[in-house]
């Protein structure tokens, strides 16, 4: 496959869809939110289910130390029983022991001939510490087991006796099984049920979008030039650009048709004064084909430099100096009128939104014909007083002014009609002033005619638009 056909066919590749990224991206959330907020949960929970079975443990141990006291051998007893049941069997996973000194520990029935590792008190001259403290322990194979465990010193007694309550964690972790298993099933529904009113809002949200699809296709359809159905605030700035977009185009088609049949009726009459002249067998057939080839010429020429400031308009922001524009067309007109004078003052940093080749074209035409039809003298002034503050800070305003006869007011209007001359005696095409207003009007600009104050002759005054 030839390399234009491929890079053609890959631009024509559609991206990812609008939905489909909307969808990954509230779906990326939802498992981030969800995770987070399932962990958190999940902790929060187990470490609650974990403190009520250390408080369990807690009041299990601090009844056992409300029931001890010491016998006359200075050993601990429990002058009432314990109530829990699990106590007195073995191996039932609910434990206690009391160690101390240089006494066996006295472990439960619950133990029978198993013995309990404990952290113990601290040794006799270390700081004593009464608190509860829990831990767990793996000391019996296959039996977790938690331990609370407290060292207190009972009256009539001056031992450090360790009491421990020790219980399998087995029915906790149940409990945090089953606390994590609703938790897994609560936020797969929750997730799924968010996905899907995620899915529902993106086809709802995206309609609008599909209606202005609908609202195109009808137009290529039905022939409407324009997008009338109301839609959101948020999808109508699309519509009126693309109703905008619309009414550009329809205007460029209007403005290469009118230029097309101007082009055409201006050919039309030197073509056929070239074929009767040939018909005819005129004599001057030679010297009509030149004159009339010249008279095409001109018009061709008029509507390339439209087609072209047209072309160059659309492009993009374009940045010209005004005054280094029209120091080249000076340079060019001295060559031409060595004997005439041409000053050029005013702000030198002015720009305006103009490609260089139009604006040259545009100067050009106005310099060559204040110095052609002029007494001798040309002035061009750029922002006249009005370089640091000008008055109009969007439009660059720039004169040109002859010592000439001027053109009488009646004329003015007239004056920028394709060929029409005022003064037939001097060569020219008529088309100068034409191709200065038709590009100027393109860019968005104007030039009017006046009466120079200083010189007395013409004034152009050419207005353009400024660069941002």
């Amino acid at each position: 496959m030839p390399d234009d056909l491929t890079e053609t066919l890959s631009v024509k590749q559609p991206r990812a869809s609008l939905a489909r990224r909307m969808g990954i991206i509230a779906a990326a959330w939802i498992f981030v939110l969800l995770l987070g907020g399932g962990i958190a949960l999940e902790r929060t929970l187990t470490t609650q289910v974990e403190a009520n079975f250390d408080e369990q443990l807690d009041y299990i141990l601090t009844a056992m130390i409300a029931s001890a006291e010491i016998d006359a051998s200075g050993e601990v007893y429990f002058y009432r029983t314990l109530g829990d049941q699990r106590f007195l069997e073995p191996g039932s996973g609910l434990y206690w022991q009391i160690s101390g000194g240089n006494y066996d520990p006295w472990p439960s029935r619950s133990l029978w001939d198993r013995t309990l590792t404990l952290q113990g008190a601290a040794p006799t001259g270390e700081q004593f510490d009464s608190e509860v403290h829990f831990f767990n322990s793996d000391q019996f194979a296959g039996e977790p087991l938690r331990i609370a465990e407290r060292t207190v010193i009972l009256p009539g007694s001056e031992t450090r006796w360790t009491f421990a309550v020790a219980s399998a964690t087995e029915q906790m972790d149940a409990q945090v099984g089953r606390v994590r298993l609703i938790l897994i099933w609560s936020f797969a529904v929750l997730g799924l049920g968010l996905l899907v009113m995620t899915l529902l809002q993106i086809r709802y949200g995206l309609s609008p979008l599909r209606r202005v699809r609908a609202a195109i296709q009808n137009m290529r359809t039905t022939g409407a030039n324009r997008i009338t159905e109301p839609l959101p605030l948020e999808v109508q700035p699309l519509v009126e650009e693309l109703n905008a977009l619309l009414e550009h185009s329809e205007r460029q088609a209007e403005e290469a048709r009118r230029h097309a049949g101007n082009l055409a009726h201006a050919l039309k009459t030197p073509l056929t004064v070239l074929t009767n002249a040939a018909t005819a067998r005129a004599p001057n057939l030679g010297e009509a084909v030149m004159r009339e080839t010249r008279t095409m010429q001109r018009h061709v020429d008029h509507h390339l430099a439209r087609a072209r400031a047209v072309g160059r308009r659309a492009v993009g922001h374009a940045r010209t100096n005004v005054m280094a524009s029209a120091e080249a067309v000076r340079r060019a007109v001295e060559r031409l009128y060595p004997a005439g004078r041409l000053d050029i003052a005013g702000c030198k940093a002015a720009m305006v939104a103009l490609e260089r080749q139009d604006l040259d074209e545009l100067l050009g035409n106005l310099i060559e014909n204040a110095a052609k039809y002029g007494g001798g003298s040309v002035f061009v002034t750029i922002d006249p007083d009005e370089c640091e503050a000008p008055r109009d800070p969007k439009m660059c305003l720039i004169w040109v002014e002859d010592d000439g006869t001027g053109i009488p007011e009646a004329e003015r209007v007239r004056i920028f009609d394709r060929g029409v001359r005022l003064d037939t005696d001097k060569p020219g095409t008529g088309l100068g002033l034409a191709i200065v207003r038709d590009v100027a009007e393109i860019y968005g600009g104007s030039v009017t005619l006046g009466t120079s104050e200083d010189l007395g002759g013409l004034l152009v005054e050419l207005r353009l638009p400024r660069a941002n």
